[in-house]
């Protein structure tokens, strides 16, 4: 079963309207997933995988984490957070729906459910937390650090080893062997995934952390209406403790602990089944920003205009975010920013071609008049327009190196990363460091947080060396 990803507008209580991006697989009554901290939906993307064959999931990613925007607010709270749940459910025009939430995904749908218990079939919660005063005060104190993109990228050496101890003690900054856990690792893979969630989220990342370590026990109180709740620990988990620490639960309320996770999910299914939803059609999307589907390939990301006659490709290893700009339509290639990849590296520009022309056919609303290729991706630039039919222009210096982004247990790629985005201000191409090839540098070249960016988009890309080849043949 295949996952989609969405983008929709939902309202905020101010009246403004905050974009949340989400992911969508299956048929069926409908669960909604709300990940932990700080995760994003993609958390969720095996378990929709399985689950699709029963549900319509849906994931969104929550206020400030994955591709959603952050709350309006300097300090958000737990019952905000929860409420920015019910209004991706009215966006949707999804009036009840069944629920499973992970941790802060878990407290955050119990206070949502204790604040609209109507809007829940059912809810299944993969660790609870009920913390002490005494752990609220050292949590408020220690746990969330801001987290500030600096110029020489100091802050990635911190979040890589801030994440990868997170798997060694609980909590992460409590270093020593009273605190240690039972399921250290030093996966890079896994590392990485978590890393790029924090990357995504920026400064949103300690606001949400902060809000869950500071909620309260917020059960019904006796005779309360509420959705039947099942709370699970897995042995392993800091929180399976917590069960313990529930007291007394409503009668359509149960909680247990468990061996696994695969425990949990299993036995989390069968509760939500047990409680079913009702279906859901598909709602629409925003004019400016989204995903088109490409048969036998995927979803691309696109930005922008759709009635533009001006298309923008960015250089490979860049996202079009980096190249956006008004009355233009830029989009992600395949295997950067938010696009869909190929399995393996693309076999020819003709396939890179093909991907594109095929997206653009149900995504432009109006013909193009020309095609701009930033650095090397004016070769595609090239291609695509003659086999559309249009002009193609080359913009900026073509690079033809790449730095190795694999991730690897030191965090070292992530420097890598860095080291590109400040090069590629003050020279084009970035890999031709010399006076000839000095870049005019512009006001807020070297913001931090645009130098951020870049280093994410460089860090999601994919196939970047294979890419460079097939645009240099």
């Amino acid at each position: 079963m295949s996952i989609t990803r969405h983008f929709v507008d939902v309202r905020n209580p101010d009246g403004s309207k905050r974009r949340v991006h989400y992911r969508r697989a299956g048929t069926g009554p409908v669960v909604v997933l709300v990940h932990q901290s700080p995760r994003s939906g993609a958390e969720y993307e095996a378990l929709i995988r399985h689950w699709a064959a029963d549900f319509t999931c849906l994931a969104p990613d929550t206020p400030g984490f994955g591709e959603s925007a952050p709350l309006p607010l300097a300090a958000p709270h737990v019952n905000d957070y929860a409420d920015a749940v019910l209004a991706f459910m009215d966006a949707l025009g999804l009036d009840k729906a069944g629920a499973y939430g992970t941790h802060s995904g878990a407290i955050t749908l119990i206070t949502a459910a204790k604040r609209a218990p109507q809007r829940f079939a059912a809810i299944a919660a993969n660790g609870y937390a009920v913390w002490t005063d005494a752990e609220r005060a050292d949590f408020g104190a220690n746990y969330t650090p801001p987290f500030v993109p600096l110029a020489y990228g100091e802050h990635l050496a911190w979040v890589w080893h801030r994440i990868r101890e997170q798997s060694w003690f609980f909590p992460w900054y409590a270093a020593d062997d009273a605190h240690r856990l039972p399921g250290a690792h030093d996966e890079a893979a896994l590392n990485h995934a978590m890393v790029m969630d924090v990357l995504a989220a920026g400064g949103s990342y300690a606001q949400g952390y902060a809000a869950m370590l500071q909620a309260p026990r917020d059960l019904p109180e006796p005779g309360a209406e509420t959705p039947p709740v099942y709370i699970m620990g897995r042995n392993g988990d800091p929180l399976q403790a917590h069960v313990d620490r529930l007291g007394d639960l409503p009668p359509n309320w149960q909680a247990g602990k468990l061996v696994s996770d695969n425990d949990v999910e299993a036995a989390a299914r069968l509760w939500l089944l047990a409680h079913p939803a009702a279906a859901l059609p598909m709602p629409r999307a925003p004019d400016d920003q989204g995903y088109v589907a490409v048969t036998d390939f995927g979803q691309l990301h696109w930005l922008g205009d759709r009635a533009a006659g001006t298309l923008v490709l960015h250089a490979p290893g860049s996202a079009a975010e980096m190249v956006a700009r008004p009355g233009v339509l830029a989009i992600d290639l395949p295997g950067h920013g938010l696009s869909d990849g190929f399995a393996a590296a693309p076999a020819s520009l003709a396939a890179i071609t093909d991907v594109l022309a095929r997206g653009l056919d149900s995504l432009l609303t109006a013909g193009l008049t020309h095609i701009e290729g930033d650095g090397a991706s004016a070769a595609l630039a090239t291609a695509l327009a003659a086999r559309l039919g249009t002009a193609a222009v080359a913009t900026g210096g073509i690079a033809r190196a790449w730095p190795d982004l694999s991730p690897d247990r030191f965090g070292s790629h992530l420097m890598r990363a860095w080291g590109l985005a400040r090069a590629e201000v003050a020279f084009a191409p970035w890999d031709a460091v010399s006076v000839a090839t000095a870049r005019p540098m512009a006001p807020g070249d070297h913001d931090p947080q645009r130098l951020h960016r870049r280093a994410l988009a460089a860090l999601r890309a994919r196939h970047v060396p294979e890419l460079l080849g097939l645009l240099d043949e």
